[in-house]
C-alpha cells in the first residue's frame, strides 16, 4: 500500500473515531440495586445492619448469622420498573458539523427489571455460623429507540451481575459478634450507540449525507471479588447497633468493540476516494465498583413497635471516567482516537467524575398479631452523578424511596412470608452533552444533546423464609 494510501486512511479513522463515546447508564445510587430482600424492603432498608431477621442477613451484615438459630433459607424476588423519559418539546440535538439531528423522546428506556436471590445460613455450633447468597448486586438496562434524537450520544446500555456470597460469622456470647464474606462477582455489560461521521464529512468537504451512519457497539465480561465485614452489638434486650462494610473493585469487561459503516479514504491517481466497512478491536471497559459502609440500629420501643434507622456511604468517586480500553498493541482504533483523546490506549472516552453518596433510612414494624406484621419504612437515596457530566445514558438524581411491607409468620411450621412494595419519587432532570477528551475540555465539533428527562419508579418484591 503507497504512503499516501495509508495517510489518508488514518485521517480519516482521527476523523470519525473522536467521536464514539459511550457512557454507562446509572440510577440514584449508582448501579447498586437495593432490592435485595422484600423483609428488607418493607422498611425500606432501614436498620438492615443491625436487624438479622432472616438468611438475608448474609447480604446486609454477615454478623447477623450468630442471631439466628438452626438452619435457615430465604428466597424470593424483586421487581424494579424505572419510567424515564425525554419531556415532549425538551429535546434538540446537533450533528458534530451543527445540522440538527432530527428524531423522536426514545420512548420509556427502561423495561421492568427481575431480581431474585437465595440465601442459607447454619448454626455450626454455639459461636460459629455459615452461610451464602446468589444474588444480584448490580445492575442497569437502557435502550432508547432507533428514532432517539440523542442516538448519537446514546442507544442501550445494560450491566448484569451475579455474586455468589460464602461467609462466616463468630459470637462471643455475651452479645457481640463478627461476621466476614467474599463476593464473587461475575458481570457483563455491553454499550452501543449511532455514529455520527459529519464531523468526517466536513473535514473532507464532501457533501452532508455523503457517508451512511454507522453503529458502535461495545460488550465484554469479567470475575471479581469483594470482602465483605461485619459487627453487632445488642447493648440490651431491646437495643442493638450494626456496622458492615465492603472493599471496591475494577471490573475489566473484556470484549471487541465494532464500529460498523467506518469511512475508509483511499489516495489514487484520480483523487481521494471513500468507501466505509466494518472495523473491530479488542477491548476492556474498567468499570469501578465502590468502597462501602452500613451503620444500622435496631431499638423495640414497645413489646410491639420496633424502630430502625440506617445509613450507607459509598465510595463512588472511584468512578473518575468510563474507558474503552485497547487491548491490542497499535490497533485499528486506539492507534487513532488515543492521540486525540489524550492518552494512546484509549478507544473512547467519556468524564463521569461521579461523587461519594450517602443514604439515609428509617423505618417501623408493628407486630399487630402474634402472626402479623406490619412494615413502613423512607430512604433518601443519594445519586453519585455529576450534574455538570449528566448524560443520555445517566439522566437520573437523588430520589425519595416511600415502602410498605407486611409478615406472615407461622411459628410452628417455621415458614414466613414477606411482601414488600414501593414508589421512587425524582425530580425532574436536565441533561447537556457533549464530548470531553481526559482532562474534561470539549472535543472539537458541534455534536451536542440537551433535554429535560422525567423519572418515576416502583417496586414489589416476595420473599418466603424457613427455618429448620
Amino acid at each position: 500500500m503507497c504512503k499516501n494510501k495509508v495517510l489518508a486512511r488514518s485521517a480519516v479513522r482521527v476523523a470519525v473515531l473522536s467521536t464514539l463515546v459511550a457512557p454507562a447508564g446509572v440510577w440514584a445510587g449508582g448501579f447498586s440495586l437495593n432490592e435485595q430482600s422484600a423483609s428488607a424492603m418493607g422498611v425500606a432498608n432501614a436498620g438492615t445492619a443491625a436487624n438479622p431477621e432472616n438468611a438475608t442477613t448474609v447480604f446486609f451484615n454477615p454478623a447477623g448469622m450468630s442471631q439466628l438459630s438452626g438452619t435457615n433459607l430465604s428466597f424470593g424476588a424483586a421487581v424494579l420498573d424505572i419510567d424515564a423519559e425525554l419531556k415532549e418539546g425538551t429535546g434538540s440535538a446537533v450533528r458534530d458539523d451543527g445540522r440538527p439531528v432530527n428524531g423522536g423522546t426514545g420512548g420509556d428506556i427502561a423495561d421492568p427489571a427481575v431480581l431474585p436471590n437465595v440465601y442459607m445460613t447454619h448454626e455450626v455450633n454455639s459461636w460459629l455460623d455459615v452461610g451464602f447468597g446468589l444474588h444480584a448486586p448490580y445492575g442497569l438496562a437502557a435502550d432508547y429507540g432507533d428514532d432517539f434524537k440523542g442516538r448519537f450520544f446514546a442507544d442501550e446500555t445494560e450491566l448484569t451481575a451475579i455474586a455468589f456470597s460464602p461467609s462466616i460469622a463468630v459470637n462471643d456470647g455475651n452479645g457481640f459478634s463478627m461476621g466476614a464474606g467474599i463476593n464473587v462477582i461475575y458481570a457483563e455489560g455491553k454499550l452501543t450507540k449511532f455514529q455520527d461521521y459529519s464531523g468526517t464529512e466536513a473535514r473532507f468537504g464532501l457533501p452532508p449525507g455523503s457517508f451512511d451512519d454507522g453503529y458502535a457497539d461495545v460488550e465484554g465480561d469479567d470475575v471479581a471479588l469483594t470482602f465483605a465485614f461485619g459487627m453487632l452489638w445488642e447493648l440490651t434486650d431491646r437495643t442493638q447497633f450494626g456496622l458492615s462494610a465492603q472493599t471496591g473493585t475494577e471490573l475489566n469487561l473484556d470484549g471487541d468493540a465494532e464500529i460498523s459503516n467506518f469511512p475508509q479514504g483511499s489516495a489514487g491517481s484520480g483523487g481521494l476516494t471513500f468507501s466505509q466497512s466494518t472495523v473491530t478491536e479488542k477491548a476492556t471497559v474498567p468499570l469501578e465498583i465502590p468502597e462501602s459502609i452500613t451503620f444500622g440500629a435496631r431499638h423495640h420501643l414497645t413489646d410491639k413497635v420496633t424502630l430502625l434507622a440506617g445509613a450507607t456511604w459509598a465510595k463512588w468517586s472511584r468512578f473518575e471516567a468510563l474507558d474503552i480500553v485497547s487491548r491490542e498493541d497499535n490497533g485499528p482504533v486506539s492507534s487513532r482516537t488515543g492521540p486525540e483523546l489524550g492518552d494512546d490506549s484509549l478507544i473512547a472516552h467519556v468524564s463521569e467524575n461521579w461523587k461519594d453518596t450517602w443514604q439515609a433510612n428509617v423505618g417501623a414494624i408493628w407486630q399487630a398479631t402474634p402472626e402479623w406484621a406490619l412494615k413502613a419504612g423512607y430512604a433518601w437515596d443519594e445519586s453519585p452523578v455529576n450534574n455538570d457530566f449528566r448524560t443520555a445514558r445517566i439522566p437520573s438524581g437523588d430520589r425519595d424511596w416511600l415502602t410498605l411491607g407486611a409478615q406472615y409468620a407461622d411459628a410452628r411450621s417455621g415458614w414466613t412470608v414477606d411482601v414488600a412494595a414501593g414508589v421512587l419519587l425524582f425530580d425532574d432532570q436536565d441533561v447537556d452533552e457533549q464530548n470531553y477528551d481526559v482532562n474534561d475540555e470539549p472535543m472539537p465539533g458541534a455534536a451536542r444533546f440537551q433535554g429535560t428527562y422525567e423519572l418515576d419508579a416502583w417496586s414489589a418484591g416476595v420473599q418466603v423464609s424457613k427455618s429448620f
